[in-house]
C-alpha cells in the first residue's frame, strides 16, 4: 500500500512533515501532496490572493517568490524520478480542484463538528474521522 505524503511549506521555516488531515489545511501554506498517481500543490486562500496580486513579482517580495518556488520545484524532482509519470494538480483553497487533497485527509473537522473544529478548514462529508472511527 503506498501512504500518501504531505508537505508543508511556510514563512516560518523549512519544509515540514504535515498530517493528512483538515487541520493542516491554513490559509498561510502551501501544501506539497504526493499520492503516487498525482502530485497536488495547493495554495491557502492567503498565499492564493497574494500569488493573484502579484506580490512574487516585486523586489521586495523575494521570500514570497521562494516560497512560491519551493513546492512546484519539489514537485517537479517527484514526478522527474517516477515512473509512471503522476498527474500534477495546482489549486487554491475553496476552488475545484482542491477536491485533490481534500478526498485524502482525515476530516478532523467537517460542517457536524459540534465546535465548529479547531484550526484548519472544515470538509464537507459525512464520513467520521479516525479519532470518532477508532472510539466506536
Amino acid at each position: 500500500m503506498i501512504q500518501p505524503t504531505l508537505l508543508s511549506y511556510s514563512f516560518n521555516g523549512p519544509p515540514t512533515p504535515a498530517l493528512l488531515d483538515a487541520e493542516s489545511v491554513r490559509q498561510d501554506v502551501i501544501l506539497l501532496l504526493d499520492t503516487f498517481f498525482h502530485v497536488v500543490v495547493f495554495h491557502g486562500e492567503t498565499i492564493a490572493a497574494w500569488r493573484e496580486q502579484k506580490y512574487h513579482e516585486q523586489e521586495e517580495h523575494a521570500a514570497f517568490r521562494d516560497l512560491l518556488d519551493a513546492p512546484q520545484a519539489d514537485a517537479q524532482m517527484i514526478m522527474d524520478a517516477r515512473f509512471p509519470v503522476p498527474r500534477y494538480i495546482v489549486c487554491d483553497q475553496h476552488k475545484s480542484e482542491a477536491r485533490f487533497l481534500m478526498a485524502k485527509l482525515n476530516p478532523s473537522s467537517t460542517h457536524n463538528s459540534p465546535d465548529g473544529g479547531g484550526g484548519g478548514t472544515q470538509v464537507f462529508t459525512d464520513d467520521v474521522s479516525l479519532r470518532v472511527f477508532m472510539e466506536h
